[in-house]
């Protein structure tokens, strides 16, 4: 394990300074990255909570359609989160690899400018932007895993989340704000949104510090080596749950188009729904990550989408009014405080260190594709039986898929590394690591 702060080199856990703490639950390297989320999750969210109703409303998009771009927004990129994965532990240059993703989606907010009115064209910006997206969320994650000792994980994703949330509570409010000194005028959110992302990624190169590590030995991360790491029993399990679980995740976009439909929302309101829930996620993601490192992180994951099923149902439940609108934004940022930074927390540990990256995008990756089919089949139920029907159907899939997942994962809980398959060169394998990635070596 070792620390990272922002401009001095990481120590070793094991052999720390004299006179300095052995270790710091959230280091330095973890507030930049999250300083990073912050600012491109304004810039992300002020786009966001726009297009629904640019896509719907403006561009008459039918519910089948907008479930294809949405799951095309999240989940065709997804390979190129484990080409970036890939790519990043084969260099040894996590940082870089974010840094490409993070330029991708800020040039991809002028995209939107230029695409107009025009279907193609949207879809295409808005694989870009999550190209940009799937290229950079790998080695972001990589790098809070590499900063951060392994018991606190869950409290520093949880510190990530929380900072990354504050910017999608922001996002919004500028957006609105855009929106009203503009006269209305979409593309002056999209230019904003552009320059917010560049101040995004000028922050990555002045403050995140690379886990720097000599470039693996030949052989050591290869597609015989992420061949070995697929046949490991628990990183099948993982990347089995994730798929499950986006396969049972409708998308924001249809849960806030559900409440404005419900509620006969006036339009100017619609982008505050993002808001509320950016506000529960941001006041609980960092003391629900404590409490997945103390009682577990299955169960703290479990728990969200057991909220999550109780969202669907709320969409077409007995309450109504405020009292709607409060309980399904709280619980909905509840759910994200509860899943979306435990999920990686509880993936790290049972990744070797220098295929960590390519790990975790094989994770991700899983979750998107499914996520994909999701939005898709929602949309599909949406159009044949109407938005009730498949909001409840949706429900039910969520405590199925809950169900499954912790039976799958339910050997994870006393694991912290994957089984070695027989042989030297295994990815976990000691005997396989570098210099550098031993015990008690410095970077």
């Amino acid at each position: 394990m070792y620390l990272s702060t922002i401009g001095r080199t990481e120590l070793p856990t094991d052999s720390p300074a004299p006179g300095r703490r052995r270790w710091k639950p959230v280091g330095g390297n973890v507030l930049a990255l999250g300083t990073v989320s912050l600012i491109t999750d304004v810039s992300a969210e002020m786009v966001t909570a726009v297009l629904p109703l640019y896509l719907v409303l403006g561009l008459q998009l039918g519910p089948v359609a907008y479930g294809a771009l949405d799951g095309l927004n999240t989940g065709a990129t997804a390979l190129l989160r484990i080409v970036g994965g890939y790519v990043a532990d084969r260099v040894s240059r996590r940082k870089a690899v974010a840094g490409v993703g993070y330029g991708l989606s800020a040039l991809a907010k002028l995209g939107l400018v230029a695409a107009g009115s025009s279907v193609t064209a949207l879809g295409l910006v808005l694989t870009a932007d999550r190209a940009g997206k799937g290229l950079r969320t790998a080695p972001r994650d990589a790098l809070i895993t590499l900063s951060t000792p392994e018991h606190a994980l869950g409290r520093a994703f949880g510190v990530h989340r929380a900072m990354d949330s504050i910017g999608a509570f922001a996002g919004p409010l500028v957006a609105l704000a855009v929106l009203t000194a503009a006269s209305q005028s979409f593309e002056a959110v999209f230019v904003s949104s552009f320059c917010v992302a560049a101040l995004g990624v000028l922050v990555l190169f002045l403050f995140v510090r690379d886990r720097r590590t000599a470039r693996p030995a030949t052989g050591a991360v290869s597609p015989r080596a992420v061949g070995r790491l697929l046949r490991a029993a628990p990183v099948r399990r993982l990347v089995g749950a994730a798929c499950l679980l986006g396969l049972a995740t409708v998308g924001d976009g249809f849960v806030y188009l559900l409440l404005q439909r419900r509620e006969s929302l006036s339009l100017g309101w619609f982008p505050l729904l993002a808001v509320g829930t950016s506000l529960s996620y941001l006041l609980l993601a960092a003391p629900l990550g404590a409490l997945a490192d103390r009682i577990g992180r299955l169960p703290v994951m479990l728990g969200g989408y057991g909220v999550l099923a109780v969202v669907y149902l709320l969409l077409h439940g007995p309450l109504g009014g405020p009292a709607l609108l409060v309980t399904v934004l709280f619980l909905y940022g509840l759910f994200y405080a509860s899943t979306e930074g435990v999920l990686m927390a509880l993936a790290g540990p049972v990744l070797p260190e220098r295929l960590r990256t390519t790990g975790i995008a094989l994770v991700q990756s899983g979750q998107a594709l499914a996520y994909l089919g999701s939005s898709v089949l929602f949309g599909l139920a949406w159009q044949a039986w109407g938005p009730a029907a498949a909001s409840r159907g949706a429900a039910v899939a969520v405590v199925v898929v809950a169900a499954a997942t912790a039976l799958l994962l339910a050997p994870l809980r006393r694991r912290t590394a994957p089984t070695p398959p027989d042989g030297p060169d295994s990815p976990a394998s000691p005997d396989s690591r570098t210099p550098h990635e031993r015990p008690g070596s410095s970077s």
